[in-house]
């Protein structure tokens, strides 16, 4: 990776690409310890601290701490990454949708329009209930109607601004823009969280003891991110062998392909449905001031994961078997809505391209449906135990931390995918060179 990079910042056009993310990523750290007008953020920094579980955790983290300074990025790039995937949902529900999408460049530009409308939409309906519950708890200086419509305002604007910021990254910078503005959200925690395993694991200990305790956290993080890589490269590669036919005096075809099915075809979205659905109750009662002691305080328990993997209530983690079965659940549902192999069989036969030893047609469609279910279920697999094993070893330990499961797989596979593109633009970059010469 080092390697790749030191070789793009010799040549002038990625160096210039790279420092342009650079410095949008700079603006956006900056951005997020400017405080929303007429929050107190002393008294909003003790609510959320008081807070004793990890929806908010996660969802300061993946903001870049922004929400617990309730900075203007308070909302994050969240609001974009939910227009997109309702977005995408929508666009195999609505055949208008499905007809922009297939209509090429213009469809494209017309549904990302759209996104942006939705962008600002949701970010609005999530400033206007966070300023109001703020307001009715206190933490706001002043609860009027000047000071909401202002954080609203200020909340609104500024997730906007992260999308306008990751869309430029997009077109002048390296990377997909949004990706890159959320991980380094959640690299900016890292430097706290490890500062904090280390102070309640290693530091004050017996030698003996923090040298064992380091080696097993910096052992679990490897083996974690090994994983994560593995299961974002891995690949089953079904082979097709395309008929030959005569087009005029020449005969052609007789090639060999193959059709590349990931392992973990959903990517980090079955968890972050799951997670979603797990913490909504949490987060709605939370702003709406709940703090009672009925029966659906004990459910909140369930789904809330600070309870999970504590051996002293240990009923609570049944809440942790429902979300795992949530995971796998999403991971068949979200495969399903984008991956068509009926599609794909149809235009295999059109083409005169076959799997060999499968029929052409409905055969070739139950095949490809048939080792889809395998994969998913292996791709579910890998990313539960990602997932889960931060909750274990918070639950038994309590060492919570930001980093695990869903952070860390947004990293991994967002570095990923950034070094490929650097090293693609790196090749195309050589072949004008050759083709120049």
């Amino acid at each position: 990776m080092f390697t790749t990079l030191k070789s793009a910042f010799k040549i002038k056009e990625l160096r210039n690409k790279i420092l342009f993310t650079f410095g949008m990523l700079v603006v956006i750290r900056i951005g997020s310890q400017l405080p929303v007008p007429g929050v107190d953020g002393n008294v909003f920094r003790q609510w959320f601290e008081s807070q004793s579980n990890d929806a908010f955790s996660f969802f300061d983290a993946i903001t870049g701490g922004s929400f617990m300074n309730m900075s203007i990025l308070a909302l994050g790039i969240n609001p974009y990454i939910t227009s997109s995937i309702i977005m995408q949902l929508l666009t195999i529900a609505i055949p208008k949708l499905e007809e922009m999408q297939r209509d090429g460049e213009d469809g494209r530009k017309k549904i990302v329009a759209i996104t942006r409308y939705v962008t600002v939409a949701l970010a609005l309906i999530q400033s206007t209930a966070m300023a109001i519950s703020f307001g009715r708890g206190g933490y706001l200086s002043q609860y009027n109607a000047l000071t909401v419509i202002s954080t609203i305002a200020t909340l609104t604007a500024g997730s906007a601004f992260l999308m306008w910021v990751g869309e430029r990254i997009t077109e002048k910078g390296i990377g997909n823009g949004i990706s890159i503005v959320l991980v380094i959200n959640i690299i900016s925690r890292l430097p706290e969280d490890l500062a904090s395993l280390f102070n309640q694991f290693v530091f004050g200990k017996a030698p003996a003891t923090a040298i064992l305790a380091a080696a097993i956290i910096f052992a679990i993080i490897i083996a974690m991110v090994v994983l994560v890589i593995i299961l974002n490269d891995g690949v089953r590669r079904i082979p097709v062998q395309y008929a030959n036919k005569v087009q005029g005096r020449k005969m052609v075809g007789g090639q060999t392909s193959n059709i590349p099915l990931k392992i973990n075809t959903a990517g980090v979205i079955p968890v972050i449905f799951a997670q979603s659905l797990m913490q909504f109750p949490i987060i709605i009662s939370s702003f709406a001031g709940y703090k009672g002691t009925g029966v659906w305080s004990e459910i909140l328990k369930y789904l809330n994961s600070g309870y999970w993997c504590n051996p002293s209530q240990i009923k609570y983690t049944v809440g942790l078997l429902v979300y795992i079965a949530l995971i796998v659940f999403f991971a068949y549902f979200y495969t399903s809505i984008t991956f068509n192999p009926l599609m794909i069989a149809d235009n295999m036969k059109k083409q005169g391209g076959f799997i060999p030893g499968i029929r052409p047609g409905k055969p070739t469609s139950d095949y490809l449906n048939k080792v889809l279910n395998y994969i998913v279920f292996i791709g579910a697999i890998g990313l539960t135990v990602i997932a889960v094993l931060p909750y274990i070893f918070s639950g038994v330990f309590g060492a919570s931390v930001s980093f695990g499961g869903t952070s860390l797989i947004i990293i991994v596979s967002v570095v990923l995918e950034t070094m490929k593109q650097v090293e693609s633009q790196m090749l195309v970059r050589n072949y004008k060179g050759f083709l120049e010469k």
